[in-house]
């Protein structure tokens, strides 16, 4: 081997290297625009063209190169629906065939093939009934079990034709790689044909021809212009022509059960089964939105409820429906969305709340909320079984279920408050730009801060339960309706009415069954008697006028403006009652960073009377002793917090600004002015993220430190581990950032320049030039050293046959050696 490589060889393996290179580039470059560019191009066009175009401009529309950009975002889109209405089939196939489809058309199979049906039975039977139940189907399976034919190809041996073998290993080959082309094949190019295919299809059957009958029949009823003046024709249309679709369905279900067609009947009661769920999925993708299998019974009208919350609230932001209209005339989906947003967050809250209530009330209180612990219950499978005026039904139940509830927790509460504190609202929602507390600094803080210390707490559930528990308790004693409230065995215990009567029986019906049942949480809940006071109508009036609390809409605004008031640079004293109407006074702060500051203050007062409550009972000693340890804790964890989101965030930010945001945002005439609370706001950002990246980041000594921080927590805090591994090198690295460009722009060039307006030019433009160098000297020593390797391995490839020592027997060299 020579000891050093020759051009031609250095220049063969470098054009080798160069030329692989650039075939997974053109490779995966290929890969990118197929399924990035082509397949949401062409699906937008293709969309585009079944309902706006025409044949005779077909070709040129579909080749055009305008507006590419803005079609592939709406491909995306089209191709993201497809994809999740196919899924949708093959899940609600899987969910017909494990669950059972709906009893009419079971009862059409087992008057046709005699074979029991898969629906679930009732989990409150008793066990012989289903000891008897099983025996009956098992004698029923035994009696249509098929005789073995002869015949290979019937249809009654399909099963032993089946080879799992090969089955599993075509499973095998068909990886996400494969699929997608990342494995260097060009077989995903049959993919995105595929691909391109079945979106068209589903394109023409789920969305053309739905919208032509809904159009259709628009026009023969004469109410094409209602429609068409509508802000949502083409999905009001739409969904008209799924109604039609379902309508024609029973039809054609009914002709083919007269004339005995027993397959058709199959086949049609199937696709009636799909436009129905696919309806009431569609119409309740804001009304029913399946998030989870257990809470979904009580997610309804979450749209509904959005905009019943915004009308009921307007009070409180000094808004009028004029407004609304005029913001929904604007901008329609916006105001749909946010809506239907703000609908979900109120129906998802008040389903986890329902879920703690159960475990503190009497069984029985909430009996006009349905039980999410029902192990019998699955949207899916209530929609394929239930018709649809039950589900109507329940939706109008809903409705005035969330839209009671609304009205007691929120609009009547605003009624008392203005009556009461005419001051106290409106609520700001428009922050005031004098302020040098701008709304970006203030979002950072509440979304890095406040909000991780309130969600990231393991037993804020608990705290939330026991705040409750004895909130019902003093409104019992107040109300005497203990017995009523919470039973007589006050909510601690789990009740004999809780639990089954009888052991959950063997599931025999189905995997759909089977499912459900780990779903369970706990019992299903039952029924306890109670004593009924005197008045007792009377009593439960006032248990209502009790829970139009005005305290979750006033404590947390109010200590929140307090503290703003106090925070802003140069604000004015708190007076007795801080409003947000008092403009003159320049204290205006969105009420959005005011609750979170409120119901911060309101965690950290209840979390230090939980700690001072549990230390009571262990003596006055040993609560000197906590206190002392708590101090001392507490010292350690300000001077460590104080450097770590203090100090490093702030020079953090600090650099970024000089480094990026200045030079791009600032012209070179004018002076930047530095917001130090601004750039420690951004900085807690920035280390956030940092830390995130060194996290996925290599072993080194900067990780390995973190880690430990993070492992040892606040209790076994090691100050001086912290300030000497972590603190020290992060904070030396950013001051040394920070410090030498200025050294060198203010004490060092002035000495060799005397340019008034080239010392301010490299003085502004010093940091970005270092980050450039800097940033350059890496990827320089980053090329060098990769080019060392692939030197290395030109030379290994041409020059060395193997990497193992042969003719060299280490057992034979201490015997020569003895010898001599």
């Amino acid at each position: 081997m020579p000891r050093r490589l020759p051009l031609r060889d250095l220049a063969a393996g470098l054009l080798s290297s160069v030329a692989t290179a650039v075939k997974y580039w053109l490779h995966y470059t290929l890969v990118a625009i197929a399924w990035l560019g082509l397949v949401p191009l062409t699906a937008c066009r293709i969309y585009r063209f079944v309902f706006s175009g025409s044949i005779d401009t077909m070709i040129p529309d579909m080749s055009s190169t305008e507006n590419i950009t803005s079609d592939i975002f709406h491909g995306c889109f089209v191709v993201t629906c497809t994809l999740f209405t196919f899924i949708g089939l093959v899940w609600l196939r899987e969910q017909v065939l494990h669950g059972g489809g709906p009893d009419w058309l079971e009862r059409d199979n087992v008057n046709q093939a005699q074979v029991p049906n898969n629906i679930a039975e009732p989990l409150d039977r008793n066990e012989n009934h289903n000891v008897v139940a099983q025996a009956q189907q098992e004698n029923v399976v035994a009696e249509n079990v098929p005789e073995p034919q002869e015949d290979g190809d019937n249809n009654g041996n399909e099963e032993n034709n089946w080879i799992p073998m090969e089955w599993d290993r075509a499973a095998e080959e068909v990886t996400w790689e494969r699929l997608l082309g990342l494995d260097g094949s060009l077989a995903f190019l049959e993919h995105v044909f595929w691909v391109l295919s079945l979106n068209t299809l589903f394109i023409f059957i789920f969305a053309l021809c739905p919208y032509h009958m809904g159009s259709i029949f628009l026009t023969l009823i004469k109410m094409k212009e209602y429609a068409a003046a509508c802000h949502f024709e083409g999905l009001l249309t739409t969904l008209l022509g799924y109604c039609l679709v379902g309508f024609l369905l029973i039809i054609l279900h009914h002709v083919a059960a007269l004339f005995g067609l027993a397959k058709a009947r199959r086949v049609l009661g199937l696709c009636y089964v799909v436009v129905k769920v696919s309806m009431l999925s569609v119409v309740e993708i804001g009304i029913l939105p399946l998030v989870c299998g257990k809470i979904a019974s009580v997610l309804r009208l979450p749209l509904v409820c959005g905009w019943w919350l915004d009308i009921c609230s307007l009070a409180m932001f000094d808004a009028t429906l004029k407004d609304r209209e005029n913001s929904f005339r604007v901008a329609p989906g916006t105001s749909i969305f946010i809506h239907w947003l703000v609908g979900m967050v109120y129906v998802y809250y008040f389903a986890s709340f329902v879920l703690l209530l159960r475990e503190i009330l009497r069984p029985g209180v909430l009996w006009f909320l349905r039980n999410l612990n029902d192990p019998d219950f699955s949207p899916i499978q209530e929609m394929i079984h239930l018709p649809i005026l039950r589900h109507i039904r329940r939706l109008l139940l809903s409705a005035i279920i969330f839209g009671s509830a609304v009205l007691l927790m929120l609009w009547l509460p605003i009624r008392i408050l203005r009556y009461i504190l005419p001051s106290f609202l409106p609520y700001t929602i428009s922050l005031n730009t004098d302020a040098q507390v701008n709304e970006l600094s203030l979002e950072l803080l509440l979304l890095q801060v406040i909000l991780p210390a309130l969600l990231e707490q393991s037993h804020t559930r608990t705290w939330l339960k026991g705040i409750v528990r004895s909130w019902c308790r003093i409104i019992a004693w107040i109300l005497d309706i203990h017995s009523y409230l919470l039973g007589d065995n006050d909510g601690n215990q789990t009740n004999e009415a809780q639990q089954p009567l009888h052991p959950p029986p063997e599931l025999n019906g189905g995997l759909g069954a089977a499912h459900q049942a780990l779903l369970i949480r706990d019992g299903p809940t039952g029924f306890q008697p109670y004593e009924k006071p005197s008045f007792f109508a009377f009593r439960l009036f006032a248990l209502l006028i009790f829970i139009c609390s005005l305290i979750a809409l006033t404590l947390p605004v109010w200590l929140g403006r307090k503290v703003m008031a106090l925070w802003l640079v140069g604000a004015p004293p708190p007076s007795h009652q801080i409003t947000a109407t008092v403009a003159q006074t320049g204290i205006k702060v969105h009420e959005l960073y005011t609750t979170a500051c409120g119901t911060y203050l309101c965690w950290l007062a209840a979390r230090a009377i939980s700690l001072l409550l549990s230390w009571l009972p262990q003596g006055r000693a040993a609560m000197l002793a906590r206190l002392k340890q708590w101090c001392i804790l507490g010292a350690k964890t300000i001077l460590a917090s104080t450097i770590l989101l203090g100090v490093i965030p702030l020079l953090f930010g600090l650099l970024l600004e000089l480094v990026i945001i200045v030079p791009l945002r600032v012209p070179i005439h004018q002076t930047p002015v530095l917001f130090i609370w601004q750039d420690w706001a951004l900085g807690v950002l920035y280390t956030k993220i940092a830390c995130a990246v060194t996290m996925m980041g290599p072993d080194w000594f900067l990780r390995t430190a973190i880690e430990r921080a993070y492992r040892d927590g606040i209790r076994d805090m090691h100050l001086m581990f912290i300030l000497r591994e972590l603190a020290a090198p992060v904070i030396i690295s950013f001051g040394l950032s920070l410090a030498i460009p200025y050294v060198i722009a203010y004490s060092m060039v002035p000495v060799f320049v005397s340019n008034v307006q080239l010392k301010h030019y490299i003085a502004r433009r010093i940091y970005p030039y270092l980050l450039v160098v800097g940033v350059a000297s890496i990827i320089i020593t980053l090329q060098i050293r990769e080019f060392k390797k692939l030197y290395e391995h030109i030379k290994n490839d041409k020059y060395l046959v193997g990497q193992r020592l042969v003719n060299y027997d280490h057992r034979r060299v201490p015997k020569t050696q003895t010898s001599q």
